[in-house]
């Protein structure tokens, strides 16, 4: 069973995307090399993972994508700081 990611690219004009994979790796890489990548991302090289939460299924993801989606500028940047801090303990 594979896992799914949700997350969060900050673009090199500052702005975010949000996108659900497999291989937050390859997507990265993806978004910053190759065709593959989002055409809102391969206009504003480089991104950089700022975010990233696994789900144990294509459905749950892709709802927190929506749900993250709706989110404010300034929310996601409180999901991004909570989920640092997160990390740093």
């Amino acid at each position: 069973m594979s896992s799914y990611f949700l997350y969060i690219l900050k673009c090199a004009d500052k702005t975010l995307y949000t996108g659900v994979t497999t291989d937050v790796a390859r997507r990265v890489n993806e978004h910053n090399g190759s065709a593959l990548g989002a055409k809102y991302t391969r206009a504003r090289r480089p991104v950089r993972l700022v975010y990233a939460k696994k789900y144990r299924s294509r459905s749950k993801a892709s709802q927190e994508e929506f749900r993250v989606k709706a989110f404010s500028r300034k929310e996601k940047l409180a999901l991004i700081r909570r989920r640092t801090e997160l990390t740093r303990v």
